[in-house]
């Protein structure tokens, strides 16, 4: 009885089922084909987009928000990498442009020196300054060559700009020398001007020196270059020494005041020239027969 029921109903299912596939597909395409003729459906399909957007954005905002947090932790690391590396080569740049400065400047000296043995007559040779005495009353150095090189005591010490000083104890690889500036150094000197002859005598003051024996009447006016007159020995003759700075005639006094500015920047030499002048005895250095 049950097998006749199921046998008498299924045969009125499928053909139902058929049909209603059947309908769906022929509006489906009934659908399809108005929509691509008169897009009749774009209103609805617009519609539909509308309501449906703000799910779409619930729905991404999650992944949207990973994404950017992501993506902003890496540029953040990214530029705090950048910015160290940027940082590190400022500083090896500068590092590089302050050697670069100073070897600028001391090719610029080097030339200098180049330039005013050229113009010297006499035999020199270059030495650099290794140390410079830190007492303010003692103005001496010590300079990277002795009497191996044929340096000898009393020997004349000339910059780029003129005197500097003079050797005062030679050693077998470096030797002392003392600046015009100290007080125990004086040098005889000419007026460049009229040929006056003066001593020059150190202060103490590394830009200043004195003239203690121009007498009130004496051709001498600031501005005149003094120059080393030879006598005594120890400096050729010719070499500037000091510019004439101030000129004070005291009133029944027999010598005038007179203070000169040195040639040569006795605070900033770092290389000087010995001179090897034939007029200057040269104890330590003997010839072989």
């Amino acid at each position: 009885m049950v097998a006749s029921r199921e046998s008498t109903n299924n045969p009125g299912r499928i053909p139902a089922l058929g049909f209603r596939v059947l309908g769906l597909v022929f509006i489906s395409i009934l659908l399809m084909y108005f929509d691509n003729r008169d897009n009749h459906l774009d209103t609805v399909r617009k519609s539909i987009g509308a309501a449906v957007y703000p799910i779409l954005v619930v729905v991404d905002a999650p992944v949207r928000l990973w994404n950017w947090l992501g993506n902003s932790t890496t540029s953040r690391a990214n530029l705090e990498m950048e910015l160290s590396r940027l940082k590190s080569e400022r500083l090896l740049t500068n590092a590089r442009l302050q050697k670069l400065n100073a070897l600028e400047a001391e090719n610029t000296r080097l030339r200098s020196m180049l330039d005013a043995r050229s113009r010297v007559r006499d035999q020199v040779r270059v030495a650099e300054i290794m140390s410079v005495d830190a007492n303010p009353f003692d103005h001496s150095l010590v300079i990277d060559i002795g009497t191996q090189d044929g340096v000898f005591d009393g020997q004349a010490l000339v910059g780029a700009d003129g005197v500097v000083g003079q050797v005062i104890k030679a050693g077998l690889i470096t030797s002392q020398a003392m600046l015009i500036s100290d007080t125990d150094h004086a040098l005889p000197v000419e007026v460049n001007r009229n040929g006056l002859r003066t001593i020059v005598v150190g202060t103490g003051s590394i830009d200043s020196l004195e003239l203690p024996f121009i007498v009130n009447n004496a051709d001498i006016r600031v501005g005149d270059l003094l120059v080393t007159s030879g006598l005594g020995g120890a400096f050729p003759p010719g070499y500037p020494v000091a510019t004439v700075k101030t000129v004070t005639r005291i009133p029944h006094e027999p010598y005038a005041d007179v203070t000169a500015k040195p040639a040569a920047p006795l605070g900033q030499v770092r290389e000087v020239m010995l001179i090897f002048s034939s007029a200057v005895a040269v104890p330590e250095v003997t010839v072989d027969e």
